[in-house]
């Protein structure tokens, strides 16, 4: 009877034995594993992110006339990380000799390469005594002109103009405003 429970003791002790090295291999190898998985997690979240907050850029012609535009969030193009796409836009155009345009849109879309911007939703210009709305606006620095489409509204102290398109030309001013249509007009409205 003594072999016996002596022998329950030893095989009792042996699996408490084993059961204890193997806790405890396990527990080194999740302690080894850990910074391993923190690492990571860590570069996974920065290898996929592609927002970013409070953005900024600017870009200067040969000419001098600035553009910057400014951004509460920007998102990387994943397949083309030259273009951001962005939210609460606001725009500044300093063109040399000029008075200052200040654009404002709920979207963006900005070309790094080539400075060009595409402002979209509730995209408001002014201008001198100018006030244009409307739902697209595209911008190419080089290319010195604003194309607005869309529902536009040209205002200014004088005129209320309602259009489908407005193209000005920054660096001299001249201003095309014209229907999609042929056989639609333009609708001007003089303030009085």
């Amino acid at each position: 009877m003594k072999k016996i429970i002596f022998f329950f003791l030893i095989l009792f002790l042996t699996i408490i034995f084993f059961q204890l090295i193997n806790r405890s291999n396990v527990e080194k190898k999740n302690e080894l594993l850990k910074p391993l998985e923190e690492n990571k997690q860590k570069k996974t979240i920065v290898y996929n992110s592609n927002i970013m907050k409070n953005v900024k850029y600017f870009s200067k012609d040969s000419k001098g006339n600035e553009f910057t535009i400014l951004a509460k969030e920007g998102e990387i193009d994943l397949d083309n990380p030259n273009i951001i796409f962005l939210k609460e836009v606001d725009g500044l155009i300093k063109l040399i000799d000029s008075e200052k345009i200040i654009i404002d849109s709920n979207f963006g879309k900005y070309n790094t390469n080539n400075s060009s911007a595409i402002f979209s939703k509730n995209v408001k210009v002014n201008y001198l005594d100018n006030v244009i709305t409307g739902e697209y606006l595209d911008f190419i620095l080089e290319r010195n002109t604003l194309i607005f489409s869309e529902n536009i509204i040209f205002e200014n102290p004088k005129n209320i103009v309602k259009s489908d398109v407005v193209e000005i030309d920054i660096s001299t001013k001249n201003t095309k405003i014209y229907m999609f249509e042929e056989n639609k007009k333009v609708n001007i409205k003089t303030k009085n």
